[in-house]
């Protein structure tokens, strides 16, 4: 009781500290790249919800949020943009769980609208903040370094604390996540898989860091960084040859949620089962990026 006494207290007064800080950078985001508006779904909370067995979203209307439970404590992979850390607290709390006790920080990929409330996260729970080599600098310096969105802190840097690689298990309690290495979207991008047992049946699950192409990216013609495009053709290539039952990705957008989910639903372990669309999904990415390679092969070819 002292302990959640004492958090409860820590939260409040961080949180009355960042109150005239809110904004700071969502507003050097505006100032970077003028006329950018932040999506109202990215602003919005969602209420949370069960994926599958201790598999758990409590993010926003579009921007993910995942939580996955142990009874030696949690992990929590992503944040949504500044100042989502209240939602997230709340969505935990009405499932039952606290984020006082989430134990290690996952990133999907270092961009703002994933990282912004990590740190604050960090600061308030002591948890460990865990990324792939090539996300972790962009991590530790706000999104300065970030090649393609990079230039001006874009959310409050985190230190790192360990660095994980492909294939590697992180383990909390009795959750066993693999991390899966996922370039292109950044650098650094990852995905996670786990295993989880319901009625008798064994799931492949994913958290599905998908190669969707930001504007402005450049593949050929002035990579956005060296070896672009190869980081997003091993990308399709590995995701398409994962085992995949259920997956749910940083976006909701990217995976169907609305056309899978309806508010306040009786939980069923398979309302995200669709390995078919899975494999639809990366391979309309993959065209995308096919497209989008020959254009700018034919641009270096004109000059």
């Amino acid at each position: 009781m002292k302990q959640l006494k004492l958090f409860t207290l820590v939260f409040l007064m961080v949180s009355s500290q960042i109150i005239g800080d809110t904004g700071k950078y969502t507003k050097n985001l505006e100032v970077a790249f003028p006329g950018v508006q932040m999506p109202e779904a990215w602003m919005t909370n969602h209420e949370p919800f069960r994926v599958i067995g201790n598999l758990y979203g409590v993010g926003g209307q579009d921007l993910s949020v995942f939580l996955i439970t142990s009874d030696e404590g949690h992990i929590l992979v992503n944040t949504a943009v500044e100042g989502s850390i209240k939602d997230i607290s709340a969505n935990i709390d009405s499932l039952g769980f606290s984020i006082n006790d989430v134990k290690v920080l996952l990133s999907m990929q270092s961009h703002f609208d994933h990282t912004a409330d990590l740190a604050l996260i960090k600061e308030l729970t002591g948890a460990k903040m865990y990324a792939t080599k090539k996300d972790a600098p962009i991590l530790e310096d706000g999104g300065v370094s970030d090649p393609h969105f990079g230039g001006v802190e874009t959310f409050r840097p985190i230190k790192v604390d360990k660095i994980i690689k492909d294939g590697e298990i992180i383990s909390v309690g009795n959750t066993k996540l693999k991390v899966h290495y996922h370039p292109g979207h950044t650098e650094g991008s990852s995905s996670y898989s786990m295993q989880v047992e319901e009625s008798g049946k064994v799931y492949d699950v994913l958290i599905a860091n998908m190669g969707t192409i930001n504007p402005g990216k450049k593949m050929i013609v002035d990579p956005t960084y060296e070896g672009v495009s190869e980081d997003f053709a091993f990308t399709y290539k590995d995701q398409k040859m994962m085992s995949v039952d259920i997956w749910v990705a940083a976006h909701k957008s990217h995976y169907g949620f609305y056309d899978k989910y309806q508010p306040n639903q009786t939980y069923d372990p398979e309302t995200f089962l669709d390995p078919d669309g899975y494999l639809d999904a990366i391979e309309a990415l993959e065209i995308v990026y096919i497209k989008q390679v020959n254009v700018e092969l034919k641009q270096k070819n004109d000059q």
